[in-house]
């Protein structure tokens, strides 16, 4: 689990982040990154990962910022949609508003609140995201990878692609809208769903999210219009896998 903090406040970010050490030391839960930013753009250039074991608190009102905590959150949602988001607010008459902005938040919590409701309710939302991080969730599918170095987690059926990085033992991560890079061996990806093919040593595509294969000119097609090289010597495999996969 991540944590985020959207806050320019200096007492109300200092006062978040000291309720969310203490939830996370009474609950046992381990958070590997708990960051708190004051300017949206920090924010949204240190966000690395994608997936429901991210948890972001936003502010709705930033001083001083032409992107306020709904657009910033409408941004965030574009590009990872199954992040938990949670607004901290003194303008409860904005809950309606966010349906606009199709921001889809957990909770919306009174910055004027009892120190006591004010902690059980980010209490909730650590709580709910901690029980996503550990697989209790619907029934799509996703890909779940950690490491030392990174964890991702996105839905199986919006994965089109991984290809070779040039930065040595990285992998690119292409879904249907968005770019991940993160380090990984190809080997080690391909074992972990049977929706994986490996069809080149740069390429390993996603048989569910192929739209044609060209033989002659050795290429793989997605909805997108991007494309994957096929090694020669893979192409006969990789044709009876679609195959199969599409019966």
């Amino acid at each position: 689990m991540n944590i985020f903090i959207l806050e320019d406040n200096l007492y109300q970010k200092e006062r978040l982040l000291a309720t969310i050490k203490d939830i996370l030391k009474e609950e046992n839960l381990t958070c590997r990154h708990l960051e708190a930013y004051s300017k949206a753009s920090n924010l949204l250039d240190n966000i690395k990962e994608r997936g429901s074991h991210q948890l972001f608190f936003f502010d709705i009102e930033i001083k001083d910022e032409a992107r306020k905590g709904l657009e910033v959150a409408s941004e965030l949602r574009q590009v990872d949609p199954n992040a938990v988001i949670v607004f901290i607010t003194t303008h409860s008459e904005f809950a309606p508003i966010s349906f606009k902005y199709k921001v889809a938040a957990y909770d919306f919590i009174d910055k004027a609140l009892d120190p006591e409701d004010f902690k059980e309710q980010v209490r909730d939302c650590i709580l709910y995201t901690s029980s996503l991080s550990g697989g209790i969730q619907s029934e799509v599918a996703y890909f779940d990878y950690k490491s030392s170095k990174a964890q991702i987690k996105v839905p199986l059926h919006d994965i089109l692609y991984f290809e070779t990085s040039q930065t040595a033992h990285k992998l690119i991560l292409r879904t249907k809208t968005e770019r991940l890079e993160f380090y990984a061996k190809i080997s080690d990806v391909e074992q972990m769903s049977d929706k994986f093919y490996q069809c080149h040593r740069s390429f390993l595509i996603n048989l569910d999210n192929i739209s044609r294969i060209d033989k002659s000119s050795q290429l793989v097609y997605f909805d997108n219009g991007e494309t994957c090289l096929v090694s020669r010597l893979k192409m006969k495999t990789l044709l009876t896998k679609w195959e199969n996969n599409i019966s």
